[in-house]
């Protein structure tokens, strides 16, 4: 079940991340620990994710360093989390500081010399020439897909309803997503031809989870996570 987590851009081990490490993110990542409920964070809870897109770093990585101040695993983290623990102001005060640091938060500059290869990233950002699709969004769709029956993917059908006001979208956003997916399906044999911009991250969505449905909803329900905090 677990050997198409394998397959992602979103579950793919990062281990080349760690060569962009930087001790002072362990700031950045105890703000997000420190958030309530304090603890370690859902994998793809936004502010983990966001957090990842910043720094270029996967949120599997970032969960295992949070693992780590949770264990406060080494003299360093223990030295961070007295000085900052018990303060989340002089915490922010210094997060401020580092992000105000010359080319922070400035890709271009920051990583200049630096070859990034975005992986997981690509998966939170729209589709090429549709806005209102990113491939988690998408994953959520198809994991709908196969708990519908084509009669039932409408507008009108509570589920569609209640994704698309999970995701922020128009009911018939989802619907449309739906009918490129069915486009995808070998059982349906349908022959249609789409020029959806759709067309090829739903082809390519399809071909990477549609054999294990199971996994797909296991992943779909982590990250609705994502859509949720």
């Amino acid at each position: 079940m677990r050997a198409i987590w394998e397959k992602s851009s979103i579950f793919a081990a990062e281990m080349a991340r760690h060569t962009l490490w930087h001790d002072d993110y362990w700031l950045l990542l105890m703000q997000v620990y420190l958030r309530q409920p304090v603890g370690v964070k859902p994998l793809y809870s936004r502010a983990l994710v966001d957090l990842g897109m910043e720094l270029h770093i996967a949120p599997k990585i970032l969960l295992q360093r949070m693992q780590q101040i949770a264990q406060l695993s080494t003299p360093r983290i223990e030295r961070i989390w007295r000085q900052y623990s018990d303060s989340p102001q002089r915490l922010a005060r210094a997060v401020r500081l580092l992000r105000s640091m010359n080319g922070f938060g400035a890709p271009d500059e920051f990583y200049e010399g630096v070859e990034v290869q975005e992986t997981f990233e690509k998966d939170f950002r729209p589709v090429d020439g549709d806005g209102r699709f990113t491939p988690v969004m998408l994953i959520m769709v198809l994991d709908l897909y196969f708990q519908l029956t084509p009669s039932t993917m409408v507008a009108a059908t509570p589920e569609v309803a209640d994704l698309a006001r999970l995701l922020h979208l128009h009911p018939s956003d989802v619907v449309e997503a739906l009918d490129i997916f069915q486009l995808c399906d070998p059982y349906l044999g349908r022959m249609d031809i789409s020029l959806s911009p759709l067309l090829v991250p739903c082809q390519q969505l399809w071909s990477q989870y549609a054999h294990d449905t199971e996994a797909l909803a296991m992943l779909a329900g982590e990250l609705k996570t994502y859509f949720t905090t």
